[in-house]
């Protein structure tokens, strides 16, 4: 009797707490999560860079929990690369460091040889960078995707700067 008291009551609690959001409450961004004005200017620089080495790029950024935040696809980036510069972010923001770091610590021999097939899938060459506030707190990663792993590293690290 008393499991399915409390059952009902967990039941009623989530209940409320989902009506109170569909009745329109805000919700609040998380403490140490990329807001999407932050997204867009991250962005906008990153993009910025991309034409300034007439590179076309795909440019994605995802929050503290690894999820795609915001997207940019230049006119002319390789479709294959989308996934790659996602999958690069993702890779930034789940270990907390550039995917070239990640990259030189899992070849052959190395002590996190194999890490690239977790995950569903990890990216481990450059051109993934965590995205760190003023506060030094990691609030998402950068993906870039187009170019050699330098110029995809160089827009992404553009794009990280101005957060910074």
């Amino acid at each position: 009797m008393r499991k399915l008291m409390l059952s009902t009551l967990l039941a009623l609690s989530v209940m409320l707490l989902a009506g109170a959001a569909m009745a329109g409450d805000p919700v609040k961004t998380l403490p140490g999560d990329i807001t999407l004005a932050q997204a867009q200017k991250i962005l906008a620089a990153a993009l910025k860079k991309a034409e300034e080495i007439k590179i076309p790029m795909n440019i994605a950024i995802v929050d503290a929990g690894g999820n795609l935040k915001a997207f940019y696809r230049q006119e002319n980036a390789f479709l294959g690369s989308i996934d790659i510069s996602i999958k690069k972010a993702i890779t930034a923001r789940y270990f907390n460091m550039p995917t070239r770091t990640l990259g030189a610590a899992s070849q052959p021999g190395q002590s996190l040889y194999g890490i690239e097939v977790s995950n569903d899938g990890l990216i481990l060459f450059a051109g993934g960078v965590p995205l760190v506030d003023s506060k030094n707190v990691i609030i998402g990663a950068i993906g870039v995707s187009g170019g050699t792993v330098d110029e995809d590293e160089s827009v992404a690290m553009a794009g990280a700067a101005v957060i910074k």
